[in-house]
């Protein structure tokens, strides 16, 4: 069973090519949908124990519902491969708001900023210059800006309240409790 998924990281790695060039999106997903019929047939055989074949009827599931967003990155030759990559890339990113900062932690700058210093660090990578950085943002239209910052507003919200939930549950409750005893008192008037 562990050979199954070590089999999936080493195809959606993409280390298996011959060629210089890594390989694109329609490549690793041929070859990962390919192995998945494999596995596939290997589960309609019986050969497989209970427990084999339980656990294989769950990779199976988890593969086919995470299918369509394990195939975007191949077309981009800038985009992490594998999590490693991507962790690497994170504690880059940690690492240099430290250094600017000079604090030990970057939680309250994750929790003020959200994802966002992700697009922020890639939009500086990217552009190179300031220059370039404005006329990339002009193509942007102001629609489309306040669509995106709305979303971004919304979930870093959502974050906001889950991370005060988690570490300040008790001052969180009890303004939720003030609130709500407000409103009932609003809607009282009203009557």
């Amino acid at each position: 069973m562990r050979g199954w998924v070590l089999t999936a990281e080493h195809i959606l790695s993409g280390t298996w090519t011959n060629s210089q060039e890594p390989p694109g999106n329609a490549t690793v997903s041929d070859r990962f949908d390919q192995w998945l019929a494999t596995l596939a047939h290997l589960q309609t055989t019986g050969s497989l124990n209970e427990q084999e074949q339980r656990c294989l009827t769950h990779f199976l599931q988890i593969t086919h519902n995470l299918r369509p967003r394990l195939f975007l990155c191949y077309d981009r030759s800038d985009f992490p491969r594998t999590n490693n990559d991507m962790e690497g890339y994170i504690r880059a990113l940690k690492t240099r708001y430290r250094r600017i900062s000079g604090r030990k932690n970057w939680n309250n700058y994750l929790l003020r900023y959200g994802r966002c210093v992700a697009y922020y660090d890639c939009l500086h990578q990217e552009a190179g210059s300031d220059a370039a950085l404005e006329i990339r943002l002009k193509q942007v239209n102001h629609q489309q800006w306040q669509t995106a910052r709305l979303q971004c507003r919304d979930r870093q919200s959502d974050q906001l309240k889950r991370w005060r939930f988690r570490h300040k549950r008790e001052h969180y409750l009890s303004t939720l409790e003030q609130r709500w005893a407000q409103i009932g008192a609003g809607t009282e008037s009203l009557h």
